[in-house]
Protein backbone atom coordinates (compact mmCIF):
# COMPACT_ATOMS: atom_id res chain seq x y z
CA UNK A 1 0.00 0.00 0.00
CA UNK A 2 0.93 3.54 -1.18
CA UNK A 3 0.97 5.80 2.16
CA UNK A 4 1.70 9.42 2.28
CA UNK A 5 2.54 10.67 5.49
CA UNK A 6 2.87 14.48 6.68
CA UNK A 7 3.98 16.48 9.50
CA UNK A 8 2.05 19.36 10.54
CA UNK A 9 -1.05 19.70 8.31
CA UNK A 10 -2.27 23.53 10.02
CA UNK A 11 -5.10 23.94 7.47
CA UNK A 12 -3.36 23.73 4.40
CA UNK A 13 -5.60 20.69 2.94
CA UNK A 14 -5.70 21.96 -0.49
CA UNK A 15 -1.78 22.42 -0.75
CA UNK A 16 -1.58 18.99 0.67
CA UNK A 17 -3.55 17.03 -1.93
CA UNK A 18 -2.31 19.31 -4.70
CA UNK A 19 1.57 18.12 -3.55
CA UNK A 20 0.18 14.77 -3.67
CA UNK A 21 -1.42 14.67 -7.01
CA UNK A 22 2.05 15.76 -8.29
CA UNK A 23 3.87 12.78 -6.49
CA UNK A 24 1.08 10.64 -8.20
CA UNK A 25 1.57 12.55 -11.70
CA UNK A 26 5.50 11.89 -11.67
CA UNK A 27 5.61 8.16 -10.18
CA UNK A 28 2.71 7.72 -12.56
CA UNK A 29 1.17 5.58 -9.17
CA UNK A 30 -2.03 6.28 -6.74
CA UNK A 31 -1.47 6.81 -3.41
CA UNK A 32 -4.06 5.01 -1.59
CA UNK A 33 -3.83 6.59 2.08
CA UNK A 34 -2.42 9.99 3.87
CA UNK A 35 -1.64 9.80 7.62
CA UNK A 36 -1.81 13.22 9.03
CA UNK A 37 0.54 13.62 12.94
CA UNK A 38 -1.40 16.28 13.96
CA UNK A 39 -2.11 20.25 14.27
CA UNK A 40 -4.35 19.27 11.47
CA UNK A 41 -7.06 22.44 12.05
CA UNK A 42 -9.99 20.92 11.19
CA UNK A 43 -12.03 24.13 12.08
CA UNK A 44 -15.67 24.39 10.58
CA UNK A 45 -16.51 27.80 11.25
CA UNK A 46 -15.04 31.21 13.09
CA UNK A 47 -15.91 29.82 16.42
CA UNK A 48 -14.46 26.85 16.16
CA UNK A 49 -11.37 29.08 15.21
CA UNK A 50 -11.89 31.12 18.17
CA UNK A 51 -11.35 27.70 20.25
CA UNK A 52 -7.64 27.27 18.88
CA UNK A 53 -5.53 28.14 21.79
CA UNK A 54 -3.04 30.74 19.30
CA UNK A 55 -3.47 34.19 19.08
CA UNK A 56 -6.01 36.02 17.07
CA UNK A 57 -3.89 37.12 14.73
CA UNK A 58 -2.48 34.40 13.28
CA UNK A 59 -6.13 32.59 13.35
CA UNK A 60 -7.01 31.89 9.36
CA UNK A 61 -9.17 29.16 8.34
CA UNK A 62 -7.37 27.92 5.72
CA UNK A 63 -9.26 25.14 3.90
CA UNK A 64 -10.39 22.25 5.73
CA UNK A 65 -14.42 23.82 5.41
CA UNK A 66 -14.22 23.37 2.05
CA UNK A 67 -14.13 19.74 2.74
CA UNK A 68 -16.81 20.12 5.69
CA UNK A 69 -19.18 22.38 3.37
CA UNK A 70 -18.89 19.33 0.79
CA UNK A 71 -17.43 22.42 -1.42
CA UNK A 72 -14.43 19.81 -2.40
CA UNK A 73 -13.78 16.55 -1.74
CA UNK A 74 -10.42 14.85 -0.02
CA UNK A 75 -9.28 12.71 -3.03
CA UNK A 76 -7.42 10.05 -0.91
CA UNK A 77 -8.66 8.59 2.38
CA UNK A 78 -7.01 10.94 5.06
CA UNK A 79 -6.36 10.23 8.81
CA UNK A 80 -5.32 12.40 11.29
CA UNK A 81 -4.24 12.38 15.17
CA UNK A 82 -4.69 15.58 17.13
CA UNK A 83 -2.00 18.07 17.86
CA UNK A 84 -1.67 21.46 19.83
CA UNK A 85 -2.99 23.59 16.94
CA UNK A 86 -6.67 22.21 16.89
CA UNK A 87 -10.61 23.16 16.92
CA UNK A 88 -10.39 20.83 20.30
CA UNK A 89 -14.51 21.90 20.97
CA UNK A 90 -14.92 19.86 17.40
CA UNK A 91 -12.74 16.88 17.98
CA UNK A 92 -14.03 16.30 22.05
CA UNK A 93 -16.91 15.77 19.83
CA UNK A 94 -15.15 12.38 18.41
CA UNK A 95 -13.46 11.34 21.70
CA UNK A 96 -13.08 7.33 19.92
CA UNK A 97 -12.65 8.61 16.33
CA UNK A 98 -14.81 9.74 13.39
CA UNK A 99 -15.32 11.18 10.27
CA UNK A 100 -14.83 14.99 10.71
CA UNK A 101 -15.89 15.47 6.43
CA UNK A 102 -16.40 12.68 3.87
CA UNK A 103 -12.85 10.61 3.81
CA UNK A 104 -11.42 12.39 5.81
CA UNK A 105 -10.94 10.11 9.42
CA UNK A 106 -9.80 11.45 13.31
CA UNK A 107 -8.45 8.67 15.40
CA UNK A 108 -9.64 10.52 18.88
CA UNK A 109 -7.67 10.98 21.96
CA UNK A 110 -6.17 7.86 21.17
CA UNK A 111 -7.31 5.00 18.26
CA UNK A 112 -6.18 1.52 16.11
CA UNK A 113 -7.59 0.74 13.23
CA UNK A 114 -7.13 -1.12 10.22
CA UNK A 115 -6.29 -0.14 6.73
CA UNK A 116 -5.63 -2.69 3.54
CA UNK A 117 -4.57 -5.31 6.47
CA UNK A 118 -1.96 -2.49 8.16
CA UNK A 119 -2.94 -2.19 11.47
CA UNK A 120 -2.53 2.30 11.96
CA UNK A 121 -2.64 3.24 16.10
CA UNK A 122 -2.20 6.85 17.32
CA UNK A 123 -1.94 9.23 20.32
CA UNK A 124 -3.49 12.82 19.91
CA UNK A 125 -2.41 15.82 21.94
CA UNK A 126 1.09 16.88 23.46
CA UNK A 127 2.78 15.57 27.29
CA UNK A 128 2.25 18.25 29.93
CA UNK A 129 3.00 16.47 33.49
CA UNK A 130 0.87 18.37 35.38
CA UNK A 131 -2.48 17.14 33.53
CA UNK A 132 -1.47 13.90 32.67
CA UNK A 133 -2.87 12.33 35.33
CA UNK A 134 -6.75 14.48 34.82
CA UNK A 135 -9.33 13.26 33.18
CA UNK A 136 -10.73 14.48 30.13
CA UNK A 137 -12.43 17.60 32.22
CA UNK A 138 -12.41 20.47 29.40
CA UNK A 139 -15.44 21.36 27.82
CA UNK A 140 -16.63 24.36 25.86
CA UNK A 141 -16.51 27.42 25.71
CA UNK A 142 -12.78 27.18 27.13
CA UNK A 143 -10.54 29.64 28.63
CA UNK A 144 -6.77 30.33 28.03
CA UNK A 145 -6.52 27.25 30.33
CA UNK A 146 -8.67 24.29 29.37
CA UNK A 147 -8.40 25.52 26.01
CA UNK A 148 -4.45 24.52 26.14
CA UNK A 149 -5.02 21.24 28.67
CA UNK A 150 -7.98 20.28 26.02
CA UNK A 151 -4.74 19.08 23.72
CA UNK A 152 -2.92 17.58 26.61
CA UNK A 153 -2.45 13.74 26.67
CA UNK A 154 -4.15 11.45 29.51
CA UNK A 155 -2.76 8.64 31.44
CA UNK A 156 -6.13 6.72 30.52
CA UNK A 157 -5.46 6.78 27.00
CA UNK A 158 -1.53 5.98 27.02
CA UNK A 159 -2.74 2.89 29.54
CA UNK A 160 -5.14 1.61 27.03
CA UNK A 161 -2.88 2.14 24.12
CA UNK A 162 -0.32 -0.30 25.98
CA UNK A 163 -2.75 -3.21 26.44
CA UNK A 164 -2.11 -4.11 22.46
CA UNK A 165 1.81 -5.47 23.22
CA UNK A 166 0.33 -8.95 22.31
CA UNK A 167 -1.00 -7.61 18.63
CA UNK A 168 0.39 -3.68 18.41
CA UNK A 169 0.04 -1.74 15.44
CA UNK A 170 1.88 -1.40 12.25
CA UNK A 171 2.15 2.14 12.46
CA UNK A 172 1.96 4.30 15.40
CA UNK A 173 1.44 7.83 14.93
CA UNK A 174 1.95 10.71 17.60
CA UNK A 175 2.32 14.49 17.17
CA UNK A 176 5.53 15.34 20.03
CA UNK A 177 7.89 12.76 19.63
CA UNK A 178 8.95 9.94 21.64
CA UNK A 179 11.79 10.60 24.26
CA UNK A 180 15.25 9.53 23.91
CA UNK A 181 14.66 9.03 19.68
CA UNK A 182 17.64 11.44 18.72
CA UNK A 183 19.86 8.97 20.38
CA UNK A 184 19.61 6.35 17.48
CA UNK A 185 19.40 8.87 14.67
CA UNK A 186 21.77 11.84 13.05
CA UNK A 187 21.66 13.83 16.05
CA UNK A 188 24.85 16.27 14.98
CA UNK A 189 22.55 16.64 11.77
CA UNK A 190 19.63 17.77 13.81
CA UNK A 191 21.32 20.23 15.34
CA UNK A 192 22.73 22.17 12.49
CA UNK A 193 19.16 22.76 11.88
CA UNK A 194 18.14 23.12 14.77
CA UNK A 195 20.33 24.33 17.29
CA UNK A 196 18.21 25.35 20.39
CA UNK A 197 17.50 21.27 20.86
CA UNK A 198 21.11 21.08 21.69
CA UNK A 199 20.11 21.94 26.08
CA UNK A 200 17.05 19.50 25.66
CA UNK A 201 18.62 16.35 23.54
CA UNK A 202 21.71 16.67 26.43
CA UNK A 203 19.35 16.71 29.45
CA UNK A 204 16.96 13.98 28.06
CA UNK A 205 14.12 16.62 27.81
CA UNK A 206 13.01 16.32 24.14
CA UNK A 207 9.99 14.82 23.71
CA UNK A 208 7.20 12.79 24.84
CA UNK A 209 8.05 10.00 28.38
CA UNK A 210 4.38 8.58 27.78
CA UNK A 211 4.83 8.25 24.30
CA UNK A 212 8.55 6.52 24.34
CA UNK A 213 6.64 4.03 26.93
CA UNK A 214 3.75 3.03 24.56
CA UNK A 215 7.06 3.07 21.67
CA UNK A 216 8.77 0.11 24.03
CA UNK A 217 5.17 -1.84 25.18
CA UNK A 218 4.28 -2.31 21.43
CA UNK A 219 7.53 -1.87 19.69
CA UNK A 220 5.84 -0.88 16.63
CA UNK A 221 7.64 -1.39 13.00
CA UNK A 222 6.73 2.18 12.28
CA UNK A 223 6.45 5.15 14.38
CA UNK A 224 5.67 8.75 12.54
CA UNK A 225 5.89 12.40 14.22
CA UNK A 226 5.70 15.78 13.72
CA UNK A 227 5.86 19.16 16.05
CA UNK A 228 9.18 20.06 15.99
CA UNK A 229 9.11 20.77 12.66
CA UNK A 230 11.89 19.46 11.04
CA UNK A 231 13.17 15.94 8.92
CA UNK A 232 14.53 13.51 11.28
CA UNK A 233 14.46 9.55 11.41
CA UNK A 234 16.07 7.34 13.46
CA UNK A 235 15.97 2.97 13.90
CA UNK A 236 15.47 2.42 17.43
CA UNK A 237 16.25 -0.92 18.69
CA UNK A 238 14.34 -3.04 21.40
CA UNK A 239 16.11 -4.28 24.57
CA UNK A 240 15.73 -8.21 24.43
CA UNK A 241 14.33 -8.23 20.73
CA UNK A 242 15.24 -8.36 17.68
CA UNK A 243 12.64 -5.94 16.73
CA UNK A 244 13.37 -2.53 16.40
CA UNK A 245 10.89 1.02 15.34
CA UNK A 246 11.76 2.95 12.35
CA UNK A 247 10.87 6.65 13.92
CA UNK A 248 10.58 9.21 10.87
CA UNK A 249 9.37 12.98 11.73
CA UNK A 250 7.99 15.60 9.20
CA UNK A 251 8.39 19.25 9.12
CA UNK A 252 5.64 21.48 8.62
CA UNK A 253 3.41 22.62 5.76
CA UNK A 254 5.23 25.24 4.25
CA UNK A 255 6.98 25.96 0.53
CA UNK A 256 10.44 24.22 0.63
CA UNK A 257 9.67 22.01 3.68
CA UNK A 258 9.75 18.52 4.01
CA UNK A 259 6.42 18.21 5.07
CA UNK A 260 5.83 14.98 3.15
CA UNK A 261 7.15 11.15 2.82
CA UNK A 262 5.89 8.07 0.64
CA UNK A 263 6.25 4.98 1.87
CA UNK A 264 5.05 1.54 0.78
CA UNK A 265 3.62 -0.63 3.42
CA UNK A 266 1.93 -4.02 3.52
CA UNK A 267 0.33 -5.21 0.58
CA UNK A 268 -0.39 -3.71 -3.07
CA UNK A 269 -3.82 -2.42 -3.58
CA UNK A 270 -4.70 -2.42 -7.14
CA UNK A 271 -5.77 0.76 -9.29
CA UNK A 272 -9.87 -0.05 -9.28
CA UNK A 273 -9.64 -1.46 -5.78
CA UNK A 274 -11.72 0.49 -2.70
CA UNK A 275 -9.80 1.20 0.03
CA UNK A 276 -12.09 0.53 3.45
CA UNK A 277 -11.13 1.56 6.71
CA UNK A 278 -12.08 -1.20 9.46
CA UNK A 279 -12.63 -1.13 13.33
CA UNK A 280 -9.60 -3.50 15.34
CA UNK A 281 -11.84 -5.67 17.16
CA UNK A 282 -8.83 -5.58 19.72
CA UNK A 283 -8.75 -2.25 20.07
CA UNK A 284 -12.65 -1.71 21.07
CA UNK A 285 -12.44 -4.74 23.45
CA UNK A 286 -9.83 -2.61 25.25
CA UNK A 287 -12.07 0.44 25.34
CA UNK A 288 -15.39 -1.91 26.44
CA UNK A 289 -12.70 -3.63 29.58
CA UNK A 290 -11.99 0.03 30.42
CA UNK A 291 -14.46 2.17 30.63
CA UNK A 292 -14.56 1.99 33.90
CA UNK A 293 -11.39 4.06 33.77
CA UNK A 294 -13.13 6.93 32.15
CA UNK A 295 -13.26 10.37 33.90
CA UNK A 296 -13.90 13.91 33.08
CA UNK A 297 -13.43 15.41 36.38
CA UNK A 298 -10.40 17.75 37.39
CA UNK A 299 -8.43 15.01 39.74
CA UNK A 300 -5.59 12.96 39.28
CA UNK A 301 -6.76 9.54 38.76
CA UNK A 302 -4.25 6.55 38.54
CA UNK A 303 -4.42 3.61 36.31
CA UNK A 304 -4.62 0.09 38.11
CA UNK A 305 -1.16 -1.79 38.33
CA UNK A 306 0.43 -4.67 39.47
CA UNK A 307 -0.19 -5.73 43.52
CA UNK A 308 -3.98 -3.93 42.73
CA UNK A 309 -6.97 -5.58 44.14
CA UNK A 310 -8.56 -4.79 40.80
CA UNK A 311 -7.48 -6.06 37.24
CA UNK A 312 -4.62 -4.36 35.76
CA UNK A 313 -4.02 -6.67 32.33
CA UNK A 314 -6.03 -5.48 29.88
CA UNK A 315 -5.19 -7.42 27.06
CA UNK A 316 -8.23 -8.53 25.15
CA UNK A 317 -9.27 -12.50 25.49
CA UNK A 318 -10.18 -14.45 22.89
CA UNK A 319 -13.91 -14.02 24.47
CA UNK A 320 -13.87 -10.18 24.49
CA UNK A 321 -12.80 -9.68 20.88
CA UNK A 322 -15.33 -12.42 19.78
CA UNK A 323 -17.66 -10.54 22.07
CA UNK A 324 -17.00 -6.74 20.05
CA UNK A 325 -17.11 -8.81 16.88
CA UNK A 326 -20.92 -10.44 17.92
CA UNK A 327 -22.53 -6.70 18.85
CA UNK A 328 -21.22 -5.51 15.35
CA UNK A 329 -22.46 -8.66 13.89
CA UNK A 330 -19.36 -9.34 12.13
CA UNK A 331 -19.35 -5.95 9.96
CA UNK A 332 -15.91 -4.04 11.12
CA UNK A 333 -15.84 -1.83 8.27
CA UNK A 334 -16.39 2.08 9.73
CA UNK A 335 -19.42 3.30 8.62
CA UNK A 336 -19.74 6.04 6.78
CA UNK A 337 -21.93 8.13 8.59
CA UNK A 338 -20.19 11.56 8.89
CA UNK A 339 -23.01 14.30 9.92
CA UNK A 340 -22.35 17.79 10.44
CA UNK A 341 -23.34 19.35 14.22
CA UNK A 342 -21.93 22.76 13.39
CA UNK A 343 -22.55 25.43 10.09
CA UNK A 344 -19.88 25.61 7.72
CA UNK A 345 -17.54 28.80 7.12
CA UNK A 346 -18.67 30.91 3.86
CA UNK A 347 -16.39 32.90 2.23
CA UNK A 348 -17.00 36.25 1.18
CA UNK A 349 -13.35 37.48 0.73
CA UNK A 350 -13.66 39.77 3.75
CA UNK A 351 -11.42 40.23 6.38
CA UNK A 352 -11.76 38.18 9.31
CA UNK A 353 -12.05 39.44 12.26
CA UNK A 354 -12.26 37.40 15.56
CA UNK A 355 -12.22 40.63 18.18
CA UNK A 356 -16.37 39.50 18.66
CA UNK A 357 -16.57 35.53 17.42
CA UNK A 358 -17.55 33.86 20.74
CA UNK A 359 -17.08 30.14 21.46
CA UNK A 360 -19.54 27.61 20.59
CA UNK A 361 -21.04 25.42 23.17
CA UNK A 362 -20.12 21.91 24.42
CA UNK A 363 -22.05 19.50 21.94
CA UNK A 364 -22.13 15.81 21.24
CA UNK A 365 -21.92 14.11 18.14
CA UNK A 366 -23.78 10.77 16.47
CA UNK A 367 -21.13 8.80 15.32
CA UNK A 368 -19.93 8.83 19.07
CA UNK A 369 -23.31 8.45 20.22
CA UNK A 370 -23.95 5.19 17.77
CA UNK A 371 -20.33 3.99 18.82
CA UNK A 372 -20.51 4.04 22.82
CA UNK A 373 -24.47 2.60 21.88
CA UNK A 374 -22.82 -0.43 20.36
CA UNK A 375 -20.16 -1.74 22.55
CA UNK A 376 -22.00 0.22 25.54
CA UNK A 377 -19.32 2.13 26.77
CA UNK A 378 -19.75 6.12 28.13
CA UNK A 379 -19.24 9.26 25.82
CA UNK A 380 -17.21 11.22 27.80
CA UNK A 381 -18.56 14.51 25.91
CA UNK A 382 -22.19 13.50 26.86
CA UNK A 383 -21.01 13.34 30.37
CA UNK A 384 -19.83 16.42 30.95
CA UNK A 385 -22.95 17.94 29.16
CA UNK A 386 -25.11 16.30 31.64
CA UNK A 387 -26.47 13.50 29.43
CA UNK A 388 -28.15 10.36 30.94
CA UNK A 389 -27.06 7.42 29.69
CA UNK A 390 -29.90 4.98 30.51
CA UNK A 391 -29.69 1.16 31.15
CA UNK A 392 -26.02 0.78 31.12
CA UNK A 393 -24.97 -2.45 31.97
CA UNK A 394 -21.20 -3.09 32.25
CA UNK A 395 -21.03 -6.85 32.83
CA UNK A 396 -18.46 -9.31 30.75
CA UNK A 397 -20.75 -10.45 28.38
CA UNK A 398 -24.06 -7.96 28.56
CA UNK A 399 -23.76 -4.43 27.37
CA UNK A 400 -26.88 -2.72 26.93
CA UNK A 401 -27.03 1.18 26.42
CA UNK A 402 -29.95 3.51 25.52
CA UNK A 403 -28.56 6.99 24.51
CA UNK A 404 -29.82 10.32 23.81
CA UNK A 405 -30.74 11.21 19.88
CA UNK A 406 -28.79 14.13 18.97
CA UNK A 407 -30.29 17.41 16.58
CA UNK A 408 -28.53 17.39 13.22
CA UNK A 409 -27.84 20.87 11.88
CA UNK A 410 -28.90 21.40 7.90
CA UNK A 411 -28.40 24.92 7.21
CA UNK A 412 -25.83 25.67 4.50
CA UNK A 413 -25.01 29.09 6.14
CA UNK A 414 -22.34 30.44 7.82
CA UNK A 415 -23.05 30.07 11.96
CA UNK A 416 -25.14 32.89 13.31
CA UNK A 417 -23.06 33.78 16.56
CA UNK A 418 -25.77 36.26 17.80
CA UNK A 419 -27.67 34.59 20.15
CA UNK A 420 -24.69 32.33 21.75
CA UNK A 421 -24.76 32.88 25.54
CA UNK A 422 -22.71 30.92 28.10
CA UNK A 423 -23.52 28.11 30.00
CA UNK A 424 -25.34 28.06 33.18
CA UNK A 425 -22.45 27.48 35.48
CA UNK A 426 -24.22 27.38 38.53
CA UNK A 427 -24.68 24.07 39.98
CA UNK A 428 -26.43 23.14 43.25
CA UNK A 429 -23.42 22.38 45.79
CA UNK A 430 -24.05 20.05 48.36
CA UNK A 431 -21.27 19.23 51.54
CA UNK A 432 -18.50 17.03 51.05
CA UNK A 433 -18.79 14.01 52.41
CA UNK A 434 -15.42 12.67 55.04
CA UNK A 435 -13.78 10.97 51.88
CA UNK A 436 -13.86 13.43 49.76
CA UNK A 437 -12.42 15.67 51.37
CA UNK A 438 -9.45 13.80 51.61
CA UNK A 439 -9.71 13.40 47.61
CA UNK A 440 -9.25 17.03 47.86
CA UNK A 441 -6.74 18.00 50.17
CA UNK A 442 -4.44 15.11 47.74
CA UNK A 443 -5.72 17.22 44.73
CA UNK A 444 -4.64 20.20 46.40
CA UNK A 445 -1.27 18.60 47.17
CA UNK A 446 -0.61 17.49 43.47
CA UNK A 447 -1.72 21.20 42.04
CA UNK A 448 1.63 22.87 44.56
CA UNK A 449 4.08 20.25 43.62
CA UNK A 450 2.08 18.58 39.94
CA UNK A 451 5.25 16.41 38.82
CA UNK A 452 5.83 14.65 41.86
CA UNK A 453 3.59 11.58 40.82
CA UNK A 454 3.52 11.67 36.76
CA UNK A 455 4.48 7.93 36.41
CA UNK A 456 3.27 4.95 38.13
CA UNK A 457 5.98 3.11 37.28
CA UNK A 458 9.61 4.29 35.75
CA UNK A 459 10.43 4.52 32.07
CA UNK A 460 12.60 2.14 30.07
CA UNK A 461 15.84 4.07 29.38
CA UNK A 462 16.61 4.44 25.68
CA UNK A 463 19.12 1.93 24.11
CA UNK A 464 22.29 3.10 23.67
CA UNK A 465 23.54 3.59 19.46
CA UNK A 466 24.75 0.35 18.15
CA UNK A 467 26.48 -0.90 14.85
CA UNK A 468 23.19 -2.48 13.85
CA UNK A 469 21.35 0.15 14.48
CA UNK A 470 23.19 2.35 12.27
CA UNK A 471 23.45 0.22 9.25
CA UNK A 472 19.90 0.06 9.55
CA UNK A 473 19.39 3.44 10.29
CA UNK A 474 21.10 4.27 6.98
CA UNK A 475 18.86 1.61 5.00
CA UNK A 476 15.95 3.52 6.34
CA UNK A 477 17.13 6.95 5.32
CA UNK A 478 18.13 5.84 2.21
CA UNK A 479 14.58 3.90 1.47
CA UNK A 480 12.86 6.74 2.86
CA UNK A 481 14.20 9.22 0.42
CA UNK A 482 12.87 10.06 -2.85
CA UNK A 483 15.64 11.48 -5.22
CA UNK A 484 13.76 12.76 -8.18
CA UNK A 485 13.10 16.63 -7.73
CA UNK A 486 9.95 18.61 -9.34
CA UNK A 487 10.35 20.10 -12.71
CA UNK A 488 12.56 22.74 -13.28
CA UNK A 489 9.98 24.14 -15.84
CA UNK A 490 7.32 23.62 -13.67
CA UNK A 491 8.91 25.20 -10.27
CA UNK A 492 6.56 24.24 -6.85
CA UNK A 493 6.26 26.05 -3.87
CA UNK A 494 5.38 22.67 -2.00
CA UNK A 495 7.72 19.88 -2.38
CA UNK A 496 8.65 16.86 -0.93
CA UNK A 497 11.85 14.66 -0.14
CA UNK A 498 14.88 16.79 -0.98
CA UNK A 499 18.30 15.80 -0.18
CA UNK A 500 18.23 16.80 3.61
CA UNK A 501 17.60 20.37 4.63
CA UNK A 502 19.65 23.00 2.75
CA UNK A 503 21.59 26.06 4.57
CA UNK A 504 22.88 23.46 7.43
CA UNK A 505 26.29 23.46 5.96
CA UNK A 506 28.85 25.50 4.52
CA UNK A 507 28.61 26.25 0.64
CA UNK A 508 25.18 25.72 1.16
CA UNK A 509 22.55 28.19 -0.23
CA UNK A 510 20.64 29.57 3.41
CA UNK A 511 17.01 28.35 3.52
CA UNK A 512 14.84 31.67 2.04
CA UNK A 513 12.29 33.28 4.34
CA UNK A 514 8.65 33.70 3.07
CA UNK A 515 6.36 35.78 4.19
CA UNK A 516 3.16 33.72 5.70
CA UNK A 517 0.11 34.91 6.59
CA UNK A 518 0.06 32.42 9.59
CA UNK A 519 3.76 31.42 9.75
CA UNK A 520 4.32 32.44 13.33
CA UNK A 521 1.10 30.20 14.10
CA UNK A 522 3.67 27.73 14.31
CA UNK A 523 6.11 29.22 16.82
CA UNK A 524 3.78 29.86 19.50
CA UNK A 525 4.00 28.66 22.85
CA UNK A 526 3.51 24.97 23.13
Amino acid sequence: MRIVIEGCTHGELEKTYQTIKQIEERDGQKVDLLLCCGDFQSTRNLSDLACMAVPDKYKSMCSFYKYYNGEAIAPVLTIFIGGNHEASNYLQELAYGGWVAPNIFYLGYAGVIEVGGVRIGGLSGIYKGYNYLHGHHEKPPYDDNTSRSAYHIRNVDVFRLKQLSDNPPDIMLSHDWPRGVTDHGDVARLLRYKKHFADDISQDRLGSPPARDIMDSLKPRFWFSAHLHCKFAAVIPHEGSDVTTKFLALDKCLPRRQFLQVVNIGAEIGEEDTVALKYCPQWLAILRSTNHLLSVERKSRYTPGPGSSERFDFRPTEDEVSSVKAVLKDDLEVPLNFERTALGYKDTGEKINMRNVPQPQGTTNGQTASLCSQLGIHDPMALLLGHRANNLTTSANSYSYSYYSNEKITNDSEIDISDIVDDDENENKRPLQSEEKEATKEETKSKLNPLAKSWQNPLAMPTPKNDKSQEEFQAVMKSMTVSQEPSQEEPSLFVIDTQGETGSGEGEKPIKKLKRRNAAIYNDGE
